[in-house]
């Protein structure tokens, strides 16, 4: 079932929701979740605020194509609505992103207007508790211009631990550039982007989930790699995130070919990630 919007919903309210319901969810792969997709008319994008994500993250200003992740920004305050009804059985506190997949069709302009959709795909057991799947889709008419699907984790005990899909593992790519990384990253991605987590933003919110400081935003770690490589116009993106970046930090941005990664030392990973041209 489709619900058609014509305006975002507000952030605020929907992360106040989502925290004060967290305590009362019990999550559970064989959960029921939320079926309706979430359809946004008439989206167009707010130039200023597209100008702060790209300084946050890295890419250049003032280009007429919007960032290749850009469009999960657009889509966050529909999947905050759907992550933080009664419906959703995952408690949003401390819902952490674990991977994203990224289909680019075709560059999608900054000036054009849209039609966003987003919707929960599935539950999933994971070796550390269980994982979402939500589903966003932008659209020029008729056209879908650009898709991804992003996986989200609540950790809990479980009796029989799946098995966690990884990469093959092989030798560390070659180094490029490291960065020095401000402890105020998180709250200015958070201000850019909409995704104030707590997880993210401070080291005492950070410590009530486990956390000895904030950490990172898994798609702020995704963007400035991204930024850094480079993204053909017609491409696909996948990213999974390993371990989160304390801030601040130091990390090591690596890349090769179509492959990136973000570690710390010789064995802390923290994000891989491909880029290839889309063929089709």
């Amino acid at each position: 079932m489709d619900l058609v919007l014509t305006a975002a919903p507000s952030l605020p309210p929907l992360l106040t929701r989502g925290a004060l319901l967290s305590p009362f969810k019990r999550p559970s792969p064989d959960a029921e979740f939320p079926r309706t997709r979430l359809v946004l008319l008439g989206l167009r994008v707010d130039l200023a605020r597209l100008a702060a994500y790209e300084r946050v993250c890295g890419f250049p200003t003032g280009e007429d194509a919007l960032p290749v992740t850009y469009p999960h920004v657009l889509g966050f305050a529909l999947a905050m609505r759907l992550m933080s009804s009664r419906e959703f059985p995952l408690p949003l506190l401390g819902l952490v992103h674990t991977s994203i997949s990224i289909t680019q069709h075709r560059p999608v302009a900054a000036t054009g207007e849209y039609e966003l959709a987003v919707r929960v795909d599935g539950l999933a057991p994971h070796r550390r508790g269980t994982e979402a799947a939500v589903t966003t889709a932008l659209r020029a008419g008729e056209e879908t211009v650009w898709e991804s699907r992003s996986t989200y984790l609540a950790r809990h005990r479980t009796r029989h631990p799946a098995p966690e899909s990884a990469r093959e593992a092989g030798k560390p790519l070659p180094d490029v550039a490291e960065w020095r990384i401000a402890g105020d990253v998180g709250r200015r991605y958070g201000a850019a982007s909409g995704d104030r987590n707590p997880i993210h933003l401070h080291p005492l919110t950070a410590r009530l989930f486990g956390f000895p400081r904030a950490i990172a935003h898994g798609m702020w770690t995704v963007a400035r790699c991204l930024a850094a490589h480079g993204v053909p116009e017609r491409a696909q993106v996948k990213a999974e995130f390993r371990a989160p970046v304390l801030l601040p930090g130091t990390v090591t941005y690596a890349a090769e070919g179509g492959r990136f990664e973000l570690r710390s030392g010789a064995d802390r990973l923290h994000l891989a990630g491909e880029v290839y041209p889309l063929t089709s």
